[in-house]
């Protein structure tokens, strides 16, 4: 069964290869949203300014079932060794075999079937076996069985039953903010540090803007957001090729879940080439999805680091101090003129200008094209899962996060398209990511046309568990969704007004710092 499993998900892989339009994307069926908890939710509602609400849910139970257990790691290949195992999943065999020598060594192990539910681009189906054992009522009961274990020489680690995110009466803890910008007057905008080159905490970002509240935003990586970043219609990060993404103009009022693409291409000395990164470390392509053949895979695949050895990346004066290293590099002023062409890579970004990085043979390309004095031409099209382009005005938003939980009213997760489902023998991140429950941040757009910024706390066990991505989706929809995305989420999930932070951040230093946050803003001052 774990091969036909496997064959499944490397099927579905390369017919993703070809980015479909998310409007196409369906469920296996329509999701009955009287049928949520949600709606039995005890609720706390506040107003923290005019058109927006902000209301508490608690709902759900803690099972009696619901335990701390143990969970042993399984090696990569069937006859691999125990110690150091990585896998949280694996093959039938592989996990009977563990299940045996558990046995020998005086352990009671449970050998457990994980399944994948029904996704947009996959059918439900099993995505492997993992082994466990032991029962108990509290994490330290767990810890002690774990040393155990450890020094009869297997791979151990706790986990809290609650979280495997196959309860759908588990207890949660949602924060929403629903927001009437007509009646608001203000605009929901992206933020940042001083520089993309580092992070900030969303409260600081706020504070830094006046914002009557926000959420988080993008993953980050090397310290910088990852994914496509349009903001004030400037291109600002790259795409992930075929990701989801959302789109905002006229500060949100206009809102659209959709997959997008990014070319970015120069010319120079009469040649036309690809530009393959902008704002981002040159070679480390994160979440995969890169252009101009990347390794292992131009897919995307969440957070995994693909890389190329020869690369063009543009660093504009947004991004701080671009990294230094071995290469080729113009320099360029406002117009695109070149003012300097260097043999290594790490000048600073004039003002309102840009610096162009080679890597690899890229870098003898750059050298032999690009005089001083000549005008470097860059052109940017960004298009949607059609293909349309998308024009980027200067009230273009787009953040490029995912996957996308709701379209047209339907729950549609393109799962394996956005990279959440991993190529590759090892399930466990899909396992741990996408399938166990954890703190979420979404955003959406309900049929009233008002805006939905959601947080579901995690990790917090009897408390809030937390959702997989499928509950996140069915969340949504039950809020009124016509359509929603999944943000950065876990340590980074936080939703806050200017009065404080509201949910409870699952790190246990709080709030995290991070990459771009969304900020909602109040009328401009007459």
């Amino acid at each position: 069964m774990q091969r036909r499993s496997l064959s499944l998900l490397a099927a579905a892989a390369v017919l993703s290869a070809v980015s479909l339009p998310l409007a196409e994307a369906r469920p296996a069926g329509p999701y009955a949203t009287a049928a949520h908890p949600v709606h039995g939710a005890a609720r706390v509602t506040r107003v923290p300014a005019p058109g927006v609400t902000l209301t508490s849910l608690t709902y759900g139970q803690r099972d009696a079932d619901h335990v701390w257990t143990v969970q042993v790691g399984l090696p990569l290949l069937p006859d691999g060794p125990f110690t150091g195992a990585p896998l949280a999943l694996g093959p039938r065999g592989t996990a009977l075999r563990a299940a045996e020598a558990l046995r020998t060594a005086g352990f009671e192990p449970r050998v457990e079937e994980v399944t994948t539910p029904a996704f947009a681009d996959l059918r439900p189906g099993v995505l492997g076996w993992t082994v466990r054992t032991g029962r108990s009522a509290d994490e330290a009961g767990a810890a002690a069985l774990a040393e155990r274990l450890r020094a009869a020489g297997f791979t151990a680690r706790t986990r809290y039953t609650g979280q495997d995110g196959t309860d759908d009466d588990a207890p949660q803890r949602v924060h929403v903010l629903r927001v009437d910008l007509d009646a608001f007057g203000g605009r929901l905008e992206p933020g940042h540090g001083p520089s993309l080159l580092g992070t900030e905490k969303l409260t600081a970002l706020m504070g830094a803007a006046g914002a009557v509240a926000g959420i988080n935003g993008q993953w980050f990586y090397d310290n910088a957001p990852g994914g496509l970043y349009v903001k004030g219609g400037r291109l600002l990060g790259s795409a992930t090729q075929g990701r989801a993404g959302i789109r905002l103009e006229d500060g949100g009022r206009t809102f659209a879940v959709d997959t997008y693409t990014a070319r970015v291409t120069v010319t120079a000395a009469g040649e036309t080439v690809e530009v393959d990164g902008v704002n981002r470390i040159p070679g480390a392509i994160w979440n995969c999805g890169g252009v101009g053949g990347d390794l292992p895979t131009e897919r995307p695949q969440h957070d995994v680091r693909c890389t190329d050895p020869s690369e063009l990346v543009r660093f504009t004066p947004e991004w701080g101090a671009p990294p230094a290293g071995a290469g080729a590099e113009a320099v360029l002023d406002a117009r695109g003129r070149v003012t300097a062409v260097r043999s290594a890579r790490g000048a600073a970004v004039p003002p309102g200008g840009s610096t162009l990085q080679a890597t690899g043979d890229s870098a003898a390309w750059l050298r032999r094209t690009a005089r001083v004095g000549a005008t470097l031409a860059f052109d940017e099209q960004v298009r949607d899962g059609r293909g349309l382009p998308v024009p980027l005005g200067s009230g273009t938003t787009i953040l490029q996060v995912g996957p996308a939980l709701v379209r047209d009213g339907q729950v549609a997760v393109n799962a394996v398209a956005d990279g959440i489902v991993r190529e590759g023998p090892d399930p466990s991140f899909t396992y741990d990511w996408t399938i166990r429950a954890n703190p979420r941040s979404m955003i959406g757009v309900d049929e009233q046309g008002r805006l939905l910024l959601v947080v579901a706390d995690g990790r917090r066990p009897g408390t809030s568990e937390g959702l997989g991505i499928d509950g996140a989706a069915r969340l949504m929809r039950a809020l009124g969704a016509r359509a929603a995305l999944n943000l950065d989420g876990g340590g980074s999930s936080v939703l806050a007004t200017s009065a404080g932070i509201v949910n409870q951040p699952s790190d246990a230093a709080g709030e995290r710092a991070l990459g771009t946050g969304l900020l909602l803003l109040p009328p401009a001052a007459r």
